[in-house]
């Protein structure tokens, strides 16, 4: 007995295909770590998100930004949860993140990655997550 494995995509044709929405070198200041300056001053910081939308038309059946993932709406989500309050731990700061956007309506899947600029003189320290389907 043979058994066939079928590698194809279920549901695309060439009217849709899958969408990611990519916010990049996103720069802010925010409330961040368990250093002393760190805990007086908040620290810049930059942030790279990618949604999943999963399945979406190439094209929208309308122009109107009420029928798709508004990205303004989405930066200013990403600023708000990493200024809302001090965080001590990037992990805990970009798990806050990820469950966050998730949360947004036909979002499948997420990718963050938060970077500190000024942490030391020579590097910049980042962590990246990712969670849901891809």
């Amino acid at each position: 007995m043979v058994k066939r494995l079928i590698t194809s995509t279920p549901n695309i044709t060439p009217r849709n295909g899958h969408q990611t929405l990519t916010l990049t070198g996103l720069r802010f200041n925010a409330n961040l770590g368990i250093l002393d300056h760190e805990k007086t001053a908040p620290q810049p910081i930059q942030v790279d998100a990618e949604l999943s939308l999963g399945l979406q038309p190439l094209a929208p059946h309308d122009d109107d930004i009420t029928h798709v993932l508004d990205y303004r709406k989405v930066r200013q989500i990403i600023i708000d949860e990493c200024t809302a309050e001090h965080v001590n731990l990037l992990e805990s700061l970009i798990g806050k993140l990820a469950t966050r956007l998730m949360q947004l309506p036909g979002v499948r899947g997420v990718r963050v990655k938060i970077a500190k600029l000024e942490i030391f003189d020579d590097c910049e320290v980042a962590i990246r997550v990712e969670t849901g389907q891809w």
